[in-house]
């Protein structure tokens, strides 16, 4: 390889381990501002890990939460944590 394609292969190298820098400091960021909402929520008396929780849950469709919810019956009913088989 030519000095100029060496020196292009290390301008591009630069540029993508710049480029991913920049978006790790990004990601920093947001994760110390959503550490920060979370920090207020609490300090409003909410259940920050019943929060992680319901975001967890609206990240799933209907019938997602649906089919997990019935299998975790199933689990529960056959230890004995739940006294009704699930429906279905």
């Amino acid at each position: 390889m030519s000095e100029q394609g060496d020196n292009l292969g290390r301008d591009q190298l630069r540029a993508f381990v710049e480029r991913i820098e920049f978006v790790e400091g990004e990601i920093k960021d947001l994760n110390d501002d959503k550490k920060d909402i979370y920090g207020e929520a609490r300090a409003m008396g909410y259940d920050v890990k019943i929060l992680k929780k319901v975001i967890q849950l609206r990240r799933k469709d209907a019938d997602q939460r649906a089919e997990e919810d019935a299998i975790l019956d199933t689990y529960l009913h056959a230890l004995g944590m739940i006294e009704e088989p699930p429906e279905g």
